[in-house]
Parts: structure tokens; sequence; C-alpha cells
């Protein structure tokens, strides 16, 4: 498998995205400019990876103001403000974006530019996403003290980014440099991103890898063929603590039994400043039919209860090191500037 793909772009005055539960049989790209259409896409994960939310909902804000109705400006950035707002409530590059846009509306709102102003906040926050990305993977070349087998979970390249992403970046980088050998990649139950989404991504960019089951993580420790993992973070107290998808605490635990290093790779918009520890991120809870069906194929009874936790949150005091766009943060973690 080859060829270019893209996660976003905004094209012809709408949003394009690469509807990823399609992947990796279809890669069907959806124009659109309707901001329930773009928030359903978040809500399904045809559009996710926290900073690639972000982006989105910079656009959606932005689109908005696209008929330049000055009369209902107000009324139609709130609606969609709103709207967005509601879509995931653990990324807080979601909201980040959102209070980002939300300003720049509130200086110009009286403009017949609105849009076009809007449009270019945007732009730039999908631009700082593309070059903070880069800048992860390079700081994360740092990381390698030889040619290392790498374990990775869930998905963080350019189908989670507006670059190539953040965890990926630097496997991308350090396989380019000659210092990855190969990865392994959990499926990352229940939605298999990681069987899905960063196997083709890995392929793509003919890096050799395999896939196993998130359970098998610790066989392969035990035996010695992993060299460190790195997993991406959708939210990021300041002591640390960093929520990601489900499994990756587990894969923190299994880390720290095997003394095997365990990073995390994250822009600093991915960093909540208003909260001190991960007891205050609020955990997404997904609906039940994720785990009791299979692509729509019903597994168990659907009478069965179900714990559908779309994250958890890793200790700081697990993490060894979290690599930024800035520099390697090593513990203990302290984001307060």
């Amino acid at each position: 498998m080859s060829g270019e793909y893209f996660s976003i772009k905004f094209q012809d005055d709408k949003i394009v995205f690469l509807d990823q539960t399609k992947l990796p049989f279809e890669e069907i790209y959806i124009g659109t400019d309707n901001i329930q259409r773009i928030a359903e896409a978040i809500e399904k994960l045809e559009v996710r990876g926290a900073p690639l939310i972000g982006i989105t909902a910079a656009y959606s804000l932005a689109l908005s103001q696209k008929n330049n109705d000055l009369q209902n400006s107000q009324i139609n950035f709130d609606i969609a403000f709103e709207r967005i707002k509601r879509t995931r409530p653990t990324a807080v590059n979601l909201f980040n974006a959102l209070n980002r846009v939300k300003k720049i509306f509130n200086e110009n709102k009286n403009s017949a530019d609105i849009y076009q102003i809007l449009l270019l906040e945007a732009k730039k926050i999908h631009q700082e996403d593309i070059d903070k990305c880069c800048k992860i993977g390079e700081n994360g070349l740092m990381i390698f003290k030889k040619k290392s087998t790498v374990l990775t979970h869930c998905n963080t390249g350019k189908l989670a980014t507006g670059g190539d992403g953040t965890a990926f970046s630097v496997i991308k980088k350090g396989f380019e440099k000659g210092l990855i050998e190969f990865v392994y990649a959990d499926e990352t139950r229940p939605l298999l991103q990681g069987s899905r989404l960063t196997a083709f991504e890995l392929e793509k960019c003919g890096i050799p890898f395999a896939l196993q089951t998130d359970s098998m993580a610790a066989v392969l420790m035990k035996q010695n063929k992993i060299d460190l993992v790195i997993t991406g973070a959708d939210r990021i107290a300041l002591n640390g603590d960093s929520a990601n998808k489900i499994g990756t605490y587990n894969l923190a635990i299994l880390c720290n039994y095997h003394n095997i290093p365990f990073y995390i790779a994250a822009p600093t918009t991915t960093i909540d400043r208003e909260i001190a520890t991960g007891d205050e991120i609020e955990i997404e809870f997904r609906n039940k039919s994720e785990i009791l069906t299979l692509n729509g194929t019903p597994v168990t009874p659907d009478s069965y209860q179900a714990f559908c936790p779309s994250f958890d949150v890793t200790p700081s005091h697990l993490i060894s090191g979290i690599i930024t766009e800035e520099k390697i943060h090593f513990f203990p973690y302290n984001f307060i500037q």
C-alpha cells in the first residue's frame, strides 16, 4: 500500500475529511460546510484524535460565519460553538481551539470580513499543529539509545493530527534515522484504532510492524522484545497525569514492572492548565454497542451490561518523559507557567 492521504483539508469553503470509520479498506473523503454533519463526524469518530478535533472545531466556527449574515452572526456562532463543544468531553484541544476562535470572534464580530478573519485563525491553528508535530518528532529522537523495537497504542499519526502526528511522528522520524527497527501496534479495543488506523499509517510509511491484541503486550515485554513504549495523550494535567485511549494505563504499569521506558508525545495544546491532577479529567463513556458488537454484528446478547470508558489516566510517576514541541519534560512534571 502506498500513496498520499490526508486527514483534513479546507477546500472550496468546506471541510474535507477522511472518513476514518471506513479505513483501512476504503479511503472515502467527505466534504461539508454543515455544522451538524461535522459534529456528528466527531461523535462517530469519522474525525478523531485530540489535535485533529481541535482543528476541525476551529474550521467549524469559521463556517458558522460563511454567509456573512451580521444580523444573525452572534446566534450562528453560539449555536456552532455549543454544538461542537458537546461532541467529546475529554480532549482538551477541542476546548482550546473553540475558546481561541471565540476570542477572535468577540474582537471582530461586527466586521463584514468576520468569516475570513475566523478562517484565517483556523488555518493558523492547523499550520501550528503541523509545525508542532514536526518538532515533536525531532525532539523525540533523543529518547533512542540504540536501534529499537517500539510498542505504541491507539493512533497518533496523520489521522489524529494536522501534521505527521505526535507519537507517530517520533516513530516515523526515528525509523527514517535508522533508530527504529520494528513497531508493535496494539489493536486498541474496542474500536481497533491500532489495527485499522495505525497499521494503515505504518504500511503507508513502509515501517515494519506487527499487530497484537492489547493483552499481549505483557508477553512481548517479558520476552525482552520491547525497548520502549510511546503513546499520545488527549489531556495532560499540570502535574503530568495524562489521559489517553483506554489501555494506556495498562502499558505504563507493565513498563514500570519490566523496567521499560514509557513516553507520551503531545503538543502543548494538550496540556490543560486549569487542572492540577488527572482526578479532574472528565472521562468520556461510549455506547455499550462498541463492545457488544463488531462492525455492527452482535457478539453477545444486547441485554448484557458493559463498562465502556474511552480513556484512562496514567499517573505522572509512571511516565518516563512527555515529549512536546518545546522539549522533553521529565518527572516531576510542573507545567505551570
